[in-house]
């Protein structure tokens, strides 16, 4: 049984033996929105709202209040658009966040669904530290059919986008979508390094239209926040890619990192195939966990 499952399980039996919305019942749903990771700043704020609502519309019958419920999480998401800016030619993406969490992967689903929309991609390996990285971003370019740039282990990332910039622009390329080293988000040199990407963006493709987004693992926790926090300081994130929620994930980090850092979520990996990283809805997240 998936996260989800158990956490619909466990919201339904909060409302399953619902008689009225309570100072029992409110404490109940508290504790069991800590359980879906939404971290305790931001649950205690949710079941606030809820209960200023519940008061406010004199909701009594456990459908109202549940859907009451479902709209303050939705509201609290509501932080920015959830499609990406790629206005320009060419338009750039980062991928940054820890090794592991899907950053290669996600280059290869978002190339492929960008692909078949028309559009020209090309893929850059800037992760040029991790044994294999490019070798696997290059099997990426091949299954979305894109395009690619890469040197060889150990190069400098900078060089590696410098090229692939210049590439994109002689080629008439739409899109590049750039990976980059998993970094923890206290090693400062390599979040440095990540300021030093951003310039030579600007640097040789000034004006562009630019997304940084985070790849975040949906089992991380509230770490989450922490990682999110720190990245946002030193690359400014436009957004975040939720991977991994298709086995135990919790992912309810996700809602207090759009409450405090203002940050959207743009897409949600379900799963390993192709097709299996979807545009992120607000509604169809908070459905699946209340």
């Amino acid at each position: 049984m998936g996260f989800f499952d158990k956490l619909k399980k466990i919201t339904t039996n909060l409302f399953s033996g619902f008689s009225e919305a309570d100072e029992a019942f409110f404490e109940e749903l508290e504790e069991t929105l800590i359980l879906a990771d939404l971290g305790m700043d931001t649950a205690l704020e949710a079941v606030e709202q809820l209960r200023a609502r519940v008061r406010r519309e004199k909701l009594h019958d456990q459908e109202e209040v549940k859907a009451a419920l479902r709209d303050v999480l939705v509201e609290m998401m509501d932080v920015g658009d959830t499609a990406m800016d790629l206005s320009t030619q060419p338009s750039v993406v980062l991928f940054i966040g820890v090794n592991g969490v899907g950053k290669t992967t996600s280059i290869g689903k978002i190339g492929s669904r960008l692909k078949k929309e028309g559009k020209r991609v090309l893929f850059c390996a800037g992760d040029t530290f991790r044994a294999a990285a490019a070798d696997q971003l290059e099997i990426w370019a091949q299954r979305a059919e894109c395009e690619l740039v890469r040197q060889h282990e150990g190069a400098d990332p900078g060089a590696v986008l410098f090229d692939a910039l210049q590439a994109a622009k002689a080629r008439h390329v739409d899109v590049v979508l750039c990976d980059t080293a998993g970094r923890l988000h206290n090693k400062a040199n390599l979040m440095a390094e990540l300021a030093k990407l951003s310039k030579i963006i600007d640097r040789e493709c000034p004006g562009c239209a630019r997304e940084t987004l985070l790849v975040l693992d949906a089992t991380t926790g509230q770490n989450g926040l922490i990682q999110a926090r720190t990245f946002k300081e030193t690359a400014g994130l436009t957004g975040i890619i939720l991977t991994k929620l298709d086995g135990t994930a919790k992912g309810g980090i996700v809602i207090a990192i759009a409450r405090e850092l203002g940050v959207p979520v743009k897409f949600a990996g379900v799963g390993e195939g192709l097709e299996d990283l979807k545009p992120f809805d607000a509604r169809d997240y908070v459905e699946a966990i209340i």
